[in-house]
């Protein structure tokens, strides 16, 4: 019994561990598949990013950490802000690229 408490203990404490950090930033200027496709090869291309998402309709673009690294928001802003867009807002969550994905096309 304190085998089967422990290791329930144990899998709840690492629950938060498993769940992907992100970040969301609410970009305005994006106004075709050209200027989405600029933005994710910019920040695909950089070390800490594992998966972007570009949603033109909602002007946001997500980009999840790969494990064990983490996202730098100055960088990201400063590779959007480069490619010619400005970053309204940025926010880091604790969901991957393919959940905020999800949440985004079933809202619509």
């Amino acid at each position: 019994m304190n085998k089967l408490i422990f290791s329930l203990a144990l899998a709840f404490a690492a629950l938060p561990a498993l769940a992907a950090t992100s970040i969301k930033a609410t970009v305005n200027g994006m106004v075709c598949a050209f200027c989405a496709q600029g933005i994710e090869k910019r920040i695909s291309s950089m070390p800490a990013t594992k998966a972007v998402y570009v949603d033109l309709k909602k002007k946001t673009v997500a980009i999840e950490a790969k494990e064990g690294e983490t996202l730098d928001g100055k960088a990201i802003t400063a590779e959007i802000t480069d490619a010619g867009y400005d970053v309204v807002k940025l926010e880091t969550v604790q969901k991957s690229v393919e959940q905020i994905k999800a949440e985004t096309k079933g809202r619509k």
